[in-house]
C-alpha cells in the first residue's frame, strides 16, 4: 500500500514537472527586430511580446572580440589573432518571458554565433539595516561561435565550435519597474571553451527592461548606470564651480562697493595729530 502511495506521489510531481516544462516552452513569445528605427547603424533594437504586451525591450550596440588561432609563419606553430565581430542588423531573435527570468537569444549568419542574454529578479539585502530592495540584474551571458566562418575569422583559422560564458553575473541591476541606461561602453569578459581563451563582450548605448513594462514599447523610468553619473558630474562640475565663482566675486563687489559708500560719507580725520588744533 505504502508501495503503492510513493508511486502515485512520484506520479504526481513528474505530471507537474511536465506541466512546468511544457508552460515554459510555450512561454516563447513573438519577437520584434526593431533595429531599422535606430539612427545609429551600429545599434540594435529588439522587443519581446506575450499576449500582445511587450515584456522585454532592448537595444544596445554589442562587439565580441574574439581569440583566435591561425598557423605561424613557420606552418608549425599557431599565433593568435583577434576577430572583432558585430552585432548585424539582420539578427534573428527569439525570447522568453517568465515572472522571475527572461532571456533574449539573438543569433546571426545561419546560426554561426548565437548571443543569450539571461536576466533575474533578485532580492538583495543590506547588512548594515537588515533591509532589503527588489532589483533585475543580467545574471548570464553564453555567446558561441564557429571558428570555420571565414567572415570573422580568416587566415586558416584552426576550425571548430565553442562557446564562452559567465554565469552569476551581477550586471545592470536596477530596481524593479524601472529601465537600465548606460551610454558608456561596458566590457564583460566571457570564458571560452577554445582552451580558456578569453572572449570580450563590449555593450554601448544600452537601454533595456526585461520585466513590468507597463505601456507597450515604452520604457519605463530610466536608471542611469553609475558610469554615466560620473561622468555627468565631472561634466557638470566646472559649470558649478564657475558659477560659485561668480556669485563670490558679484558678493565680493557688492559688499566693497557698500562699505566704499558708507566710508565716503564718514568725516576724514587729519592723519597729523597737530592739525587737531585747527578743527572746530
Amino acid at each position: 500500500m505504502a508501495s503503492r502511495s510513493s508511486c502515485a506521489v512520484l506520479g504526481l510531481q513528474a505530471f507537474i514537472l511536465l506541466l512546468y516544462t511544457v508552460g515554459r516552452n510555450m512561454a516563447e513569445q513573438e519577437v520584434e527586430n526593431l533595429s531599422g528605427l535606430s539612427s545609429n547603424p551600429a545599434k540594435n533594437i529588439f522587443a519581446i511580446r506575450e499576449n500582445g504586451t511587450t515584456c522585454l525591450m532592448a537595444e544596445f550596440a554589442a562587439k565580441i572580440i574574439v581569440p583566435y588561432e591561425v598557423p605561424s609563419i613557420n606552418e608549425v606553430d599557431w599565433d593568435l589573432e583577434e576577430a572583432i565581430i558585430q552585432l548585424p542588423r539582420d539578427t534573428e531573435i527569439k525570447g522568453k518571458c517568465w515572472n522571475n527570468e527572461s532571456e533574449l537569444h539573438l543569433s546571426w549568419l545561419d546560426k554561426a554565433y548565437t548571443l543569450k542574454l539571461s536576466f533575474l529578479k533578485v532580492t538583495e539585502f543590506e547588512d548594515s539595516t537588515k533591509s532589503h530592495g527588489k532589483n533585475w540584474k543580467l545574471n548570464k551571458i553564453q555567446f558561441s561561435y564557429n571558428v570555420s566562418e571565414r567572415t570573422n575569422f580568416k587566415n586558416g583559422a584552426r576550425p571548430g565550435k565553442h562557446t564562452a560564458s559567465k554565469q552569476h553575473l551581477s550586471l545592470m541591476v536596477t530596481p524593479i519597474g524601472m529601465s537600465y541606461e548606460c551610454d558608456s561602453p561596458e566590457r564583460v569578459s566571457l570564458t571560452s571553451t577554445d582552451h580558456q581563451k578569453i572572449v570580450t563582450l563590449l555593450l554601448s548605448d544600452v537601454h533595456i527592461q526585461p520585466f513590468d513594462i507597463n505601456s507597450d514599447f515604452v520604457y519605463s523610468e530610466d536608471y542611469r548606470c553609475q558610469t554615466d553619473q560620473r561622468k555627468q558630474l565631472e561634466e557638470s562640475l566646472p559649470v558649478i564651480l564657475g558659477i560659485t565663482l561668480g556669485v563670490a566675486i558679484v558678493i565680493i563687489l557688492a559688499v566693497y562697493h557698500i562699505h566704499h559708500k558708507m566710508t565716503a560719507n564718514q568725516v576724514q580725520l587729519p592723519r597729523d595729530r597737530s592739525l587737531y588744533k585747527h578743527m572746530g
